[in-house]
């Protein structure tokens, strides 16, 4: 039987950055095996939550904050060093985008065991293992710290080898999540700031 969750809800719940307390490489490895010991696996087989739609929908917003962060630039106007960051680097951001589509497959997502309960429920496994680390690494990636993460979670709980090959892609996706996270943070800080600017200017003018 094939069951297909909406993924909307998770999202629109978490507007905020995936950001928890930054943990230490010890703390990390005891949060893995926690995480590991918490998390059921559903016996159903089928979709689950679809994720690349969101990742459709995120590249479409960063596009779409990066061509006004670039119309800004070129009238001259003052932008923030994250928006800087992502003008920069969006051919970075592109390609990753790219290869979460290339390299996530829906046949290879259906056959991902996925979650049975809990914030993440229907999504993968392995995307929950992602969005952890993300969360207590503050998005720094370190291969050493991911390995002993993945390894201290595996002396609970062993991921299915399509679950490892899948972690890199899960990461991706979660990152540019965030980075769409923290766009709209950034987008939201500006109009606040232009408003303040509209209204001292009309109040100027009223008085």
């Amino acid at each position: 039987m094939t069951t297909t969750i909406p993924s909307a809800r998770l999202f629109a719940e978490a507007e905020g950055p995936i950001r928890g307390e930054l943990f230490s490489a010890e703390r990390l490895e005891q949060h893995a095996e926690n995480l590991a010991a918490a998390q059921g696996v559903s016996q159903d087989a089928g979709e689950g939550r679809p994720l690349i739609p969101r990742v459709l929908e995120n590249g479409r917003i960063l596009l779409e904050y990066y061509r006004a962060t670039a119309t800004t630039i070129q009238q001259g106007g003052t932008i923030t060093p994250a928006a800087e960051w992502l003008v920069d680097n969006f051919y970075i951001v592109e390609e990753q985008l790219r290869e979460i589509r290339d390299d996530l497959p829906p046949g290879f997502y259906r056959r991902l065991p996925k979650l049975a309960a809990g914030h993440l429920e229907g999504y993968p496994r392995v995307f929950g293992v992602a969005w952890a680390f993300v969360a207590h690494t503050d998005s720094r990636f370190e291969p050493d710290l991911l390995r002993r993460f993945v390894n201290a979670y595996q002396r609970v709980q062993p991921l299915a080898m399509g679950e490892l090959w899948a972690l890199p892609i899960t990461l991706r996706v979660v990152l540019v999540e965030n980075l769409r996270k923290l766009a709209d943070s950034i987008v939201r800080s500006r109009r606040a700031r232009e408003e303040s600017r509209s209204a001292r200017r009309w109040s100027a003018g009223k008085w």
